[in-house]
């Protein structure tokens, strides 16, 4: 089985790049994608409760096919984002959440912005993704999750892009960062593939998931580089980077 674990859906055609479930699920068939999670896409008008609602529909159309994570924005305040974490794991039944402290504008591990939420979503015990990136390295460092792997060791955390999504790429950092906590599991989307390599060199193959970052990326294009980039490993290590470890974080077969 193979799993795509970032992409972004959008609840309507509002901007060039939006793409809405059909069109994923589309797009995974032509990929030869078994499955994909899905969060919202950014930009978007703030107003995240009817892209969070659309990832719910879209999970609960295609049951088989997608995985929904919810997004949790603290600038939106105390209440909102208190409903919205409240809402994304016991009404629509998502798999995780994710933050993103570049698309937002906050430190991920700012102790009165962010860690109260984190906390929140912490104690339903499932995986919390967070955007690490250059694009925003200052709010979004690789070793902000560190701080933040390091409070909540019981917790999986998705690394997304890895440190990348700009130039240069943290990708060291996040390698680092991973390696001394256990409980970060690396997505490599938005990356070149000698980081990604770097990493399962480093960490072993059961660290690091396929991400193709879609419509940001290709799913076609991300899958072939990393066809390519694995095909000196073996059956098992392939599976589980194109699949089986972050079939494992969520709890599905694969």
């Amino acid at each position: 089985m193979i799993i795509d674990a970032d992409c972004h859906i959008s609840s309507h055609k509002w901007d060039a790049l939006a793409m809405t479930a059909p069109e994923l699920v589309a797009e995974m068939d032509r990929a030869g994608v078994d499955r994909a999670l899905v969060w919202l896409k950014p930009p978007y008008n703030k107003d995240i409760e009817p892209e969070n609602h659309a990832i719910y529909e879209a999970v609960c159309r295609y049951p088989d096919r997608l995985i929904g994570f919810g997004w949790a924005n603290p600038r939106l305040g105390k209440a909102v984002t208190e409903i919205t974490i409240q809402r994304c794991f016991e009404e629509y039944g998502f798999a995780g959440i994710k933050f993103n402290g570049a698309q937002d504008d906050y430190l991920i591990d700012d102790k009165q912005l962010a860690l109260p939420f984190i906390e929140q979503a912490a104690r339903y015990g499932k995986p919390i993704a967070f955007h690490t990136g250059a694009d925003f390295y200052e709010n979004t460092h690789p070793y902000r999750l560190g701080r933040i792997a390091s409070r909540f060791p019981e917790i999986p955390f998705l690394m997304v892009h890895m440190g990348g999504a700009g130039i240069p790429a943290l990708w060291r950092s996040a390698i680092e960062t991973a390696r001394e906590h256990p409980n970060i599991t690396l997505i490599g989307s938005a990356i070149d593939e000698l980081p990604i390599l770097s990493a399962i060199q480093a960490l072993g193959p059961d660290r690091v998931c396929f991400g193709s970052d879609m419509p940001f990326g290709l799913m076609h294009v991300q899958l072939a580089k990393y066809l390519a980039l694995l095909r000196d490993y073996d059956t098992a290590a392939r599976q589980q980077v194109l699949g089986g470890n972050f079939a494992q974080l969520v709890g599905i077969g694969a």
